[in-house]
């Protein structure tokens, strides 16, 4: 299974713009794909195109099987689209993926170390089923710390209860994890004159902005993370 997000855009030019801004590399001119060097993300100016997940695969029928039980099921040419309860759509693909190069799993971009997809899920456990049944399975954090995340081939979704997260949270969105270098990963998303949508001090006990988040043009949130 092969799995590419994809940000829709009301002006495609702007749409690449940013990420290459940002140090991605375009990697596919139709479909437009950029890639970090982890995320492979399509952007897509079709206006029927919505924020969300890409999973290719020959025959999904084994799993929409299943599927039935847990969400609506909506057929198109190339697949079937369904919806998780954080309102993110998620595209099962019947048609060939995209052939992507392989970067070694290796983050390149001016945001640092992509970890995956975040999603706040209003009914989590639900959310659990749904990927699981694509195949997904747990890897890390429970619910008592409030998320838990998943993991398929090294594409990794981080599921957040409700009201977990002490900022603002727009579904998807793709963290990255800095440690200690944050402070100057983000001191270089102000030299690119990227707007910031909000600059976070809630974990600094010294009141310091040490979080932020942006926004591409299609909505897509990026959490810039010291951990």
């Amino acid at each position: 299974m092969i799995s590419i997000l994809q940000s829709p855009t009301p002006d495609k030019i702007k749409g690449e713009e940013f990420y290459l801004n940002l140090g991605f590399k375009k990697v596919s001119n139709d479909p437009l794909i950029v890639t970090d060097g982890k995320a492979f993300i399509e952007i897509n100016a079709d206006r029927f195109a919505r924020a969300g997940i890409k999973l290719f695969k020959n025959n999904w029928e084994s799993e929409i099987n299943k599927l039935q039980d847990i969400t609506a099921i909506t057929a198109f040419k190339n697949g079937h689209l369904l919806s998780d309860p954080s309102g993110v759509w998620i595209y099962l693909m019947e048609i060939p993926a995209p052939v992507l190069p392989d970067f070694e799993n290796q983050s390149f971009s001016n945001l640092g170390n992509y970890a995956g997809l975040s999603l706040e899920t209003t009914d989590i456990q639900r959310s659990i089923n749904l990927y699981q049944t694509l195949g997904f399975t747990i890897s890390g954090g429970s619910l008592d710390q409030g998320y838990l995340s998943l993991d398929y081939n090294g594409f990794t979704i981080s599921l957040m209860k409700p009201l977990s997260c002490p900022h603002l949270f727009f579904n998807p969105s793709l963290t990255y994890f800095n440690g200690k270098d944050n402070l100057a990963v983000i001191q270089k998303i102000r030299h690119l004159n990227i707007p910031i949508t909000e600059e976070i001090t809630h974990f600094n006990k010294d009141g310091i902005v040490d979080n932020i988040i942006i926004r591409d043009p299609g909505g897509f949130g990026f959490f810039i993370f010291s951990d």
